[in-house]
């Protein structure tokens, strides 16, 4: 293909994108179709991938094709693996596309249809996309070094200290948060918990098959979870209506969540083999699979967005979370957009498996757009249900009422119609008891999953199996983010401990591995028996917090790259990561400020631990409530000033680097040339 093509051919994509975006942003008083959202971030990650991906590949981070990978170098057949690129793809964003990229933008969509999604391309494309590159890139310069070790070797001692820190509250408010949802999407659902029930054993069968019967055998193992899948969300349906057994599966919200603390600690205790590494497996080509599906359904269906590009809720009066549109609606959205917690994934196990450096590019910048596309068919599933619909469905019963009377007259009035009537037979089309309350995101998605496969996949007879097969979807991904969260969790723990007590830091020592496990699912456990006592339904206090965790993160990570770039002279260009940390401080320390100080008792935790305190006394367990809400404003307090402390260090190090008074040290491995350019070559 001539230059002059493929000039056209970019000039077109760009013109493209551009009417696409303008098209989202512009429109006011029509519905708009949900294919120029699918057009503008196609669009958009094909323009960031193919010119500013390849501009940070050549003159921020220099990739050399010569140099050997710690794969490689280091390859030992267990940890450092030389591995297929397109494998090394498919594992790296099997563990950075959690529950994040399904519910931050289904929860933003309150604000209406336009913050999330322009927030999701923009800060894909310059953020997201770049922190995950760079950090992968520099974790293989330096033999596969985690973040907190690299954070320790290049800013200091307190770099390693925070990002520690930060590490371990982002995995135990991550697997809180995690779980509430769960817990909020399955309870009184006997379908959806038999159908997720059903999943543990059928994983435990996959283990014991490619184990002990079929070693090996993956094509056959595949296709016997998928059957065995399809066939526990047909038994569900039977279960549910079953007036016999489908008490046993009726549970309600504490009686889950004790379930799945339990079932958090058995996962972390069990052998590998046996329950997470066949569950990952199962999620992984599930999840792909309807992304798949989602995407064949909006292009089929070309479904209509019926949620406004803005509500009247970006004042900070929201009712599935409260707090303006600036900051939360970016620490609400954190996957899809940038996520600190990818960046424990670019410096965990993908850099140990990449084999050539090259590769860094296509893994790390292209799986964080996968990622940010699930999180626009989420956008999609949630602006298509009408707003009465997603409002009822989001909102707890101490905001809109405690009967689908009151709520539907509560969401009405705010201009938002629904009825009673209506959400009840959308309820009976699924399969549900009731809509209402279901706070979390995952029920939303789901019926607008449902809703735009049954207009192009089999009708309104079939929506009660697609929206059961989406809460099996979105419930089986979040419960593997538990089972791996976890046990990274019991490692840490366990690292630290051994520091005391030696033992206590061997991982195969089965004492240590009981006690640390317990320890982190006391710790995450704690978080989501919060969320489910909330009587504004946990998701409104614990996900903001959960945001500012992860933002804070990726504040550390994005201090760590500059930190290296300009180290490597190459001050100039600091700006690919200098413009996102930017952006993320002042999101951040805005949302941490006001969710300790805030006059406002939904918004402010130390507000909310006030008002609770004067009525304690009449009501027994409230003051339970108020220890919570004052734990939350300490946590968050805490983590700001931390993540402050990096800030500043991190920025006299760049000051005297560039003024040359601080003699530069580059951690780097040194360079070693690689045998596969000349295999390849021959």
């Amino acid at each position: 293909m001539t230059k002059p093509v493929r000039t056209l051919i970019w000039l077109g994509v760009s013109v493209l994108g551009a009417l696409a975006v303008a098209t989202i942003a512009i429109h006011r008083h029509e519905q708009i179709n949900a294919m120029w959202l699918v057009v503008a971030a196609a669009c958009s990650y094909a323009l960031g991938y193919r010119f500013y991906s390849k501009f940070v590949a050549a003159k921020v981070l220099a990739l050399d094709a010569r140099r050997a990978t710690p794969a490689e170098r280091l390859d030992d057949g267990r940890d450092f693996v030389p591995t297929n690129k397109w494998v090394v793809f498919g594992h790296h964003f099997a563990a950075i596309a959690g529950p994040g990229p399904l519910v931050g933008p289904v929860l933003a969509a309150q604000f209406g249809y336009l913050p999330g999604t322009l927030y999701i391309l923009a800060g894909a494309v310059f953020g997201g996309c770049v922190q995950d590159f760079v950090i992968l890139l520099f974790s293989v310069r330096r033999d596969g070094k985690s973040l907190t070790e690299m954070a320790r070797d290049e800013i200091g001692p307190v770099g390693g200290f925070v990002a520690y820190v930060a590490v371990i509250s982002i995995i135990i408010i991550l697997l809180g948060a995690g779980a509430l949802i769960v817990v909020n999407a399955l309870k009184s659902s006997p379908w959806g918990v038999f159908t997720i029930a059903m999943t543990i054993p059928i994983a435990l069968l996959m283990g014991w098959y490619l184990r002990r019967l079929r070693p090996g055998k993956v094509l056959e193992v595949s296709a016997l979870g998928f059957f065995l899948v399809m066939l526990a969300i047909w038994g569900g349906q039977w279960v549910s209506q079953n007036p016999a057994i489908a008490p046993w599966f009726t549970l309600t919200a504490p009686a889950l969540a004790l379930v799945i603390i339990i079932y958090g600690f058995a996962a972390s205790a069990l052998p590998v083999w046996l329950l997470l590494a066949p569950r990952d497996y199962l999620s992984t080509f599930v999840k792909l699979g309807t992304i798949g599906l989602l995407a064949v359904g909006i292009i089929a269906f070309h479904p209509t967005l019926n949620m406004p590009p803005l509500t009247k809720f970006i004042d900070g009066s929201g009712p599935v979370f409260a707090g303006s549109v600036f900051p939360f609606a970016f620490i609400t959205i954190a996957c899809g957009a940038i996520s600190g917690f990818h960046s424990l994934i670019s410096s965990g196990t993908t850099p140990k498996l990449i084999r050539r450096e090259i590769e860094t590019r296509m893994v790390g910048y292209g799986a964080m757009m996968c990622e940010s596309l699930v999180a626009i068919m989420a956008t999609i599933a949630a602006c298509v249900l009408q707003p009465g619909t997603y409002f009822a469905i989001n909102s707890s019963a101490g905001i809109v009422g405690q009967t689908p009377e009151a709520a539907a007259a509560t969401i009405s009035g705010w201009g938002f119609p629904v009825t009673a009537a209506g959400m009840h037979v959308l309820a009976q089309a699924v399969g549900e008891q009731t809509l209402y309350n279901r706070t979390g995101g995952a029920p939303a998605f789901a019926v607008g999953m449902a809703h735009i496969f049954s207009n192009s996949l089999g009708g309104q007879a079939v929506m009660a199996i697609w929206y059961h097969f989406a809460i099996m979807f979105e419930a089986l991904f979040i419960l593997t983010t538990l089972d791996a969260g976890t046990r990274v969790g019991r490692f840490m723990v366990q690292d630290a401990l051994g520091h005391l007590w030696k033992p206590l830091g061997r991982t195969s020592w089965y004492p240590s591995i009981l006690a640390t496990s317990a320890l982190i699912v006391a710790a995450w456990g704690w978080f989501l028996w919060q969320g489910v006592r909330d009587p504004l339904g946990g998701i409104n206090s614990l996900w903001p917090l959960f945001g500012i965790c992860n933002q804070l993160l990726a504040t550390v990570a994005l201090c760590l790259a500059t930190t290296i770039i300009v180290k490597t002279g190459k001050a100039r260009y600091a700006f690919v990561t200098m413009v996102p940390l930017v952006w993320l401080v002042s999101v951040t320390f805005t949302a941490s400020w006001q969710k300790m100080f805030h006059a406002n008792p939904r918004i402010g935790f130390l507000a909310h631990a006030r008002e609770l305190a004067l009525s304690s006394a009449a009501t027994p367990g409230l003051s339970q409530l108020v220890f919570n809400d004052r734990l939350d404003a300490a946590v968050t307090g805490l983590l700001v000033c931390m993540v402050a402390l990096i800030l500043i260090e991190s920025g006299l190090i760049w000051m005297n680097v560039v003024s040359g008074r601080k003699q530069v040290i580059v951690r780097e491995t040194p360079f070693v040339a690689t045998r596969f350019a000349a295999e390849e070559q021959g």
